[in-house]
């Protein structure tokens, strides 16, 4: 089952564990869906959004997509989510860049956390904070329509942004620091309700 928010243009297809992009997702929402969320899935592919025209958002994290992975012309796409694939930037970490920078000229964000090619010393302590900045060098290196590049910045709004609309001007801030005489015991949590004492 899929869900749909017609309004938003968001289409979510999670969890299906499909192989491919099911063709009737393409052929009934493709024209106007504008993101596509096909996380948690076995993709080895990506050409099943060749019908998605209008995408501008698409995540498709914790799937089976390599280095080998091709995109159909997406020119309206600016944000792309590949979280915890099989990426690795072993063999030609330029050909997969290039790619992407070709078939989706608009991309401004791109996210490859938990793929080989992005290093996290957290994960893997053999990595450090110079293969991190390696790899950074690497992925801002592909893309010249990053409205950051320009002289004008500021006068660029971001197109996405996870903070709420009162909060994205810097001189709106309304966050407060203070101590507090509260004692967080943790017994009324959320968080703790499958959680029984002999657990903890």
């Amino acid at each position: 089952m899929c869900c749909l928010d017609v309004k938003g243009g968001f289409l979510s297809y999670i969890g299906h564990d499909c192989r491919d992009i099911p063709d009737f997702l393409g052929d009934k929402y493709g024209h106007f869906a504008r993101r596509l969320d096909l996380s948690f899935n076995q993709l080895r592919s990506l050409a099943g959004l060749k019908m998605f025209t209008e995408l501008e958002e698409l995540v498709v994290d914790n799937n089976l997509l390599g280095n080998d992975l091709q995109l159909p012309k997406l020119p309206n796409l600016h944000t792309l989510t590949l979280n915890k694939n099989q990426i690795s930037f072993q063999t030609n970490h330029s050909a997969l860049l290039e790619h992407l920078a070709d078939v989706t000229p608009s991309l401004e964000y791109l996210s490859l956390l938990g793929n080989e090619a992005c290093p996290n010393q957290l994960v893997s302590p053999d990595k450090d904070e110079d293969d991190y900045q390696r790899y950074r060098s690497v992925t801002t290196s592909m893309n010249c329509n990053d409205p950051r590049n320009d002289a004008g910045y500021e006068s660029h709004p971001l197109l996405y942004t996870p903070l709420p609309q009162g909060s994205r001007n810097a001189r709106n801030n309304k966050a407060v620091f203070a101590k507090c005489r509260y004692v967080y015991h943790g017994k009324h949590s959320e968080g703790n309700r499958f959680i029984r004492n002999d657990q903890l």
